[in-house]
């Protein structure tokens, strides 16, 4: 079919065309071809308007879920349940639903604090449960110490938190702080296998001014298996107002320092141990 007016002829008689084409079921191909007509845009203008045919519909792959969004809404469920029920977005459930009314809350504010604290303490009491099981098992694959790996670990920890001789400053002494009872406790026991008697130790403690030093002296005497006599004056922090200290109550007992007499000596084999330590754990090439 040839038209008298430009390429494709009277624009109006070939849009009447067209749109009877599309009414009869053609799709826009069909169409094309039919007209002869390749420009798309032309196309687009002759058949403004014109829904196209059922047939030519590509199906939508959500749109059963997205009815089925839209049925859980009207029943009152959440945007959170309808994900987890669907297993799609959020966002995709809000696009669907958001014209629809939102479902009466079944709880109240306060319910619903209520609720979320109890399962916040439930998840944290099954972390501290799995954080205790951890414990115990590393604790149990231990076992009994053999004298030389209490040897050896003494002499690391020694070297972590004990006082160390410097060129600038010569101070070869054995002297040892610090806060936690059990540490102070394996410490002592490395001291006996070195076979350090009790009566070269003396020991201090170390705590803010406001805390309970006669308390602290007895708890540490006791932990350390040293009479009080053979403890020096305690060394009291003052407290800076500035500061928010978080280290107090009856758990808080400073930290203690225990010192050999005449320990020049055995600070001299710990730092060789320590040497040895070091090499013995370099790579064999």
């Amino acid at each position: 079919m040839t038209y008298a007016t430009g390429k494709y002829g009277d624009i109006e008689e070939l849009r009447g065309r067209a749109v009877e084409l599309r009414r009869r079921g053609l799709s826009v191909r069909q169409i094309r071809d039919e007209l002869g007509v390749r420009n798309k845009e032309l196309l687009s203008r002759l058949l403004r308007g014109e829904p196209a045919p059922e047939w030519t519909k590509r199906p939508r792959a959500k749109d059963d879920l997205k009815e089925r969004a839209r049925e859980l809404r009207r029943q009152g469920w959440t945007y959170r349940r309808i994900q987890a029920e669907l297993g799609c977005s959020k966002s995709s459930v809000s696009l669907w639903v958001r014209d629809l009314p939102h479902p009466v809350p079944e709880r109240t504010p306060e319910e619903q604090r209520a609720a979320m604290n109890a399962g916040l303490a439930e998840l944290r009491a099954a972390q501290d449960r799995e954080r205790q099981a951890t414990k115990r098992t590393a604790a149990a694959a231990v076992g009994e110490l053999s004298d030389r790996e209490l040897f050896l670990l003494g002499v690391g920890l020694y070297w972590a938190e004990g006082t160390k001789d410097k060129p600038h400053v010569r101070r070869e002494i054995v002297e040892f702080v610090n806060s936690d009872p059990d540490v102070i406790t394996l410490y002592v026991a490395w001291l006996d296998l070195l076979k350090v008697d009790r009566d070269r130790l003396r020991c201090r403690v170390m705590i803010h001014e406001t805390a309970d030093v006669d308390a602290a002296e007895r708890y540490w005497a006791d932990i350390a298996g040293v009479p009080p006599h053979r403890f020096g004056k305690s060394v009291l922090k003052k407290n800076n107002p500035a500061t928010v200290r978080k280290n107090v109550g009856d758990t808080y007992r400073g930290c203690l320092t225990i010192r050999v007499r005449q320990g020049a000596d055995l600070y001299r084999r710990i730092e060789g141990s320590w040497c040895g330590i070091v090499l013995g754990a370099r790579p064999r090439n």
